[in-house]
């Protein structure tokens, strides 16, 4: 079976090569349309031995991978290069913001996911989705009102961006007319925040793309982006379970809905491989911080 193409973008950095492996295979599992599949991998920090097993996909599936190295993207590296970011939030989230700049011109339409994800339906039916004249389509995030307003819900930092009542989505699955993408110019948006200091403020790319499309999305159920999903009796009907706690099922015992099947999504012997490359990378931060090391 095979239609038109399905692009799919993800954006990670060498620290997140298995999660992608495993979001894209699950993708590949959930289809009978692989061959339509097209992954836009835009990285970082990526090496010999991690980007062959991302095209392990290929071979397995016949679905497309294509690489776009942002460390040697001079406009994203000028851009972002000093933008707010942390530990889970590195600066390859911000790749996104650069879609349009990035991807061929003739794909019209790209589905966004974040790689802490895992996909349990057909993606095409999130693909072929009316947007209903929206430039994006995404899922309301449950604690907008905190993320907007900070712990206390007292909504001072942010009061001249948002109102607490705002519609405000979860960034991690989206849904892109590249057309309607274009005229909300968001770079032009961001480059606007930055030079008034408003940029500090946010909540990374999240809140930027709130601001840019806000009250211009288009809601979606709840089943195609379920944060943080714990008891597997409450997902059984998710379509992409977004694994955005404190406990992930990469690891060994992770307490997450689904973990046994997203542990064999990856491979064990990924799984495993993996776990040993995130113990022994937690060694080394250990230490480097004990030691005063960058």
């Amino acid at each position: 079976m095979s239609g038109k193409p399905i692009h799919i973008v993800l954006a990670f950095d060498g620290h997140f090569w298995a999660p992608a492996y495993a979001l894209m295979r699950s993708i590949c599992l959930s289809t009978k349309r692989r061959g339509d599949l097209n992954f836009h991998l835009f990285h970082q920090t990526l090496n010999d031995v991690q980007r062959a097993d991302l095209d392990k996909i290929p071979p397995e599936f016949g679905a497309a991978l294509h690489y776009y190295d942002l460390d040697t993207n001079a406009v994203f590296l000028e851009r972002f290069g000093n933008a707010s970011a942390h530990q889970r939030w590195p600066l390859i989230v911000y790749g996104r913001l650069m879609i349009d700049e990035i991807l061929p011109p003739e794909i019209d339409r790209v589905i966004y996911l974040d790689c802490d994800m895992m996909v349990r339906a057909p993606i095409e039916q999130l693909y072929e989705l009316d947007l209903e004249g929206h430039p994006i389509a995404a899922v309301a995030d449950p604690w907008s009102v905190s993320i907007i307003s900070g712990r206390d819900m007292a909504h001072k930092t942010k009061a001249d961006l948002f109102d607490p009542a705002d519609r405000y989505f979860n960034s991690g699955m989206l849904v892109i007319d590249r057309q309607g993408w274009r005229e909300a110019e968001p770079m032009k948006v961001y480059e606007k925040l930055v030079e008034n200091g408003a940029a500090d403020r946010l909540y990374y790319d999240q809140d930027l793309l709130n601001l840019i499309f806000m009250d211009n999305w288009l809601a979606l159920e709840p089943i195609w982006n379920l944060l943080n999903p714990r008891s597997t009796s409450h997902v059984h009907n998710v379509a992409i379970l977004h694994y955005t706690g404190e406990f992930r099922p990469w690891n060994l015992v992770s307490g997450v809905a689904f973990a046994g099947m997203y542990r064999h999504t990856m491979t064990n012997e990924l799984f495993y491989r993996y776990m040993r490359y995130r113990w022994k990378k937690w060694w080394i931060d250990f230490f480097k911080k004990r030691l005063g090391m960058k």
